[in-house]
């Protein structure tokens, strides 16, 4: 999350509480609570104040730093679950894949990275003879070459590391 510019001065001058509670409730609870304007240079008196009121209610600011620290951890296992789900779904769709009777199915995996690496080997070989081949079409194949060999090869490794955990 970027820091907005009104709070640098604050954060330079070691005022981190203060700094949290504008992040957790908003400038203007802080500066209802302090007195002291933010979105002006900080004079010596406003950082007294500052200063003054972060030693004062250091453990109400202490408390809103600990929520909003639950908070982070409670987003990033949300994040980390949904992500596990995701690759379940990818890999269940994969072993539906494998299951069907269908020989395109079963091979549109490998199908596709050979054809995108050579396409991506044809065009090493005509830029070698002077054929420019525009930037963005190398970029583009070699981009999705990378996810490619990223889900294929790294899905199977998943997959063979799960397969064998549930066998234990």
């Amino acid at each position: 999350m970027a820091v907005p510019a009104f709070l640098l001065p604050i954060l330079q001058q070691g005022l981190g509480l203060i700094g949290n509670a504008v992040m957790a409730k908003g400038k203007e609870w802080v500066e209802e609570k302090t007195g002291v304007k933010l979105d002006q240079p900080l004079s010596a008196e406003d950082t007294l104040k500052l200063r003054q009121y972060e030693m004062d209610h250091e453990e109400e600011l202490l408390r809103l730093k600990l929520e909003e620290n639950k908070l982070d951890v409670e987003v990033f296992k949300i994040g980390t679950q949904l992500i596990a789900e995701e690759g379940k779904g990818v890999t269940d769709r994969w072993k539906a894949d494998m299951a069907s009777d269908s020989w395109l199915s079963k091979n549109i995996r490998p199908m596709t990275l050979i054809y995108i690496l050579c396409v991506y080997t044809a065009m090493t070989f005509t830029s070698g003879f002077g054929l420019a081949i525009p930037a963005t079409y190398v970029e583009l194949l070699g981009q999705w070459g990378m996810l490619i060999m990223s889900a294929y090869f790294g899905g199977r490794t998943i997959e063979k590391v799960m397969e064998m955990r549930s066998k234990k």
